[in-house]
C-alpha cells in the first residue's frame, strides 16, 4: 500500500530513519534521490527531517539544500515533526519557494519544542517574529544541518 501512496504523493516529508526504512541507508542525499526516483516519481520534492539539525529538501529537478535548525532549548519534542511538515505545507501553499518554507518550517519545529505538550504547534505571527529575530542577530541562531 505504501508504494502506491508514495507513487501518488506530491511532497513527501520524512525524518531520517522513516527515510531510510523507505529508501534505504547512505547519505542524505543519495537517500532523498532515490526517495524521488524510486519512491516518489511524480513529487515535486522531499523533505528529510533531522530534528534540531534542520532538513534536507531535494526537489524533482535535482536541486538540493541542507537547510540549518535553529539553537533552542527544547522541553518537549512530541508534535515537532507535525509541526514540520504543516508549517511546511502552509508556506507552500502561500506561494513561499520550497527551500524558503523549509526554513519557516523548521522555526515553527523549533518554536513547537520550546512548549509543552502536543497542541504546541506557534502562530504564523509567533514564527514571523521569531524569523525576523532570527535574521537581525550576529549569529543568526542557525546550527550547521548535520547530515
Amino acid at each position: 500500500i505504501l508504494d502506491r501512496v508514495l507513487a501518488r504523493t506530491s511532497w513527501l516529508s520524512c525524518n531520517t530513519a522513516e527515510a531510510a526504512e523507505i529508501a534505504g541507508r547512505g547519505d542524505v542525499e543519495a537517500v532523498a534521490a532515490r526517495l524521488l526516483s524510486s519512491h516518489c516519481p511524480t513529487a515535486e520534492g522531499v523533505v528529510i527531517r533531522a530534528g534540531a539539525n534542520g532538513c534536507f529538501v531535494r526537489l524533482a529537478d535535482g536541486s538540493a539544500q541542507a537547510v540549518p535548525g535553529f539553537k533552542v532549548v527544547a522541553v518537549d519534542t512530541n508534535g515537532a515533526g507535525d509541526t514540520h511538515i504543516g508549517a511546511f505545507v502552509s508556506a507552500l501553499s502561500r506561494g513561499v519557494p520550497p527551500f524558503a518554507a523549509a526554513r519557516y518550517a523548521n522555526a515553527a519545529a523549533a518554536l513547537s519544542v520550546t512548549r509543552h505538550g502536543g497542541s504546541s504547534a506557534p502562530t504564523d505571527q509567533e514564527i514571523q517574529t521569531f524569523l525576523s529575530h532570527e535574521e537581525r542577530s550576529v549569529h543568526g541562531g542557525k546550527q550547521g544541518a548535520g547530515f
